[in-house]
């Protein structure tokens, strides 16, 4: 697993998966998060969860194949 996250700052209390998929300029388009999490491998803290509406928490990290990203409080 790769040690260097690239960190997404949140301003809220969570964020939902398909919201930091557009946030984190994964996709382009919300409408798209469906798709990309049927076709993509994506790990929350280790396991493998592709529900577009995951809660994301500060400190979580998420590992796509574009990379590891660790969410932050902003």
């Amino acid at each position: 697993m790769p040690k260097n996250a690239l960190e997404i700052a949140i301003t809220t209390e969570f964020i939902a998966l398909g919201q930091f998929l557009k946030l984190a300029d994964i996709i382009s388009q919300g409408g798209e998060a469906k798709a990309y999490l049927a076709t993509h491998e994506v790990k929350v803290n280790g396991e493998s969860d592709n529900r577009r509406g995951r809660k994301l928490y500060p400190d979580d990290e998420v590992l796509l194949t574009e990379g590891l990203f660790k969410i932050v409080q902003k």
